[in-house]
């Protein structure tokens, strides 16, 4: 009896083989913080909007004029039932838009208490990432009209995103008058 193996002396070396050929665990790598929002195009110029300020995406629907409205004040649309008020957003800010394309153009849909809104941005880029050490209080250049309602910026790739509230935009006075006088 003295040549046979027993089970338990079977079962270690077959752990002490497995400990052997074993892969190592993955280097462990620093986690970087990401702050994420919608990116989007207007005038050319690239946005991002916090996550939490756009409630989605829509094409430009279809929608009807409204008279006696300011210029910037596209129309309504019915959404699902809800009655969307389409805003321009580069008319709005006095800005040219940087396509004539009506149907690369996208609504973000905004909202905050009592307000439901459609801006209309010449194009969104969708889901943006970002490194959250890359944040800059100071956006860089921004159009004087747009520069109340931009909240720093984060770079990427040598490209500046400059952070859009569209929250702070709602809140405005002058976007909330929209008769025309």
């Amino acid at each position: 009896m003295a040549g046979q193996t027993t089970p338990f002396s079977l079962l270690t070396d077959i752990a002490e083989r497995n400990r052997a050929m074993a892969a190592g665990l993955p280097e462990q790598q620093e986690a970087v913080e990401l702050w994420n929002g919608i990116g989007f195009i207007l005038a050319g110029e690239r946005y991002v909007a916090p996550m939490g300020e756009v409630t989605e995406i829509l094409h430009v629907p279809r929608f009807t004029h409204i008279p006696g409205v300011q210029p910037f004040m596209m129309g309504a649309a019915n959404v699902r039932g809800r009655l969307l008020p389409l805003v321009d957003l580069a008319n709005f800010f006095g800005l040219a838009r940087s396509s004539r394309n009506l149907r690369k153009r996208r609504v973000l849909i905004v909202e905050q208490g009592d307000v439901f809104s459609g801006l209309v941005v010449d194009t969104v880029l969708g889901m943006q990432y970002f490194a959250a050490e890359s944040y800059r209080a100071d956006p860089g250049w921004a159009p004087d009209s747009v520069r109340p309602f931009v909240n720093g910026s984060y770079e990427r790739d040598e490209e500046i995103w400059k952070v859009f509230s569209a929250i702070d935009l709602v809140a405005d006075k002058r976007f909330l008058d929209v008769a025309q006088w």
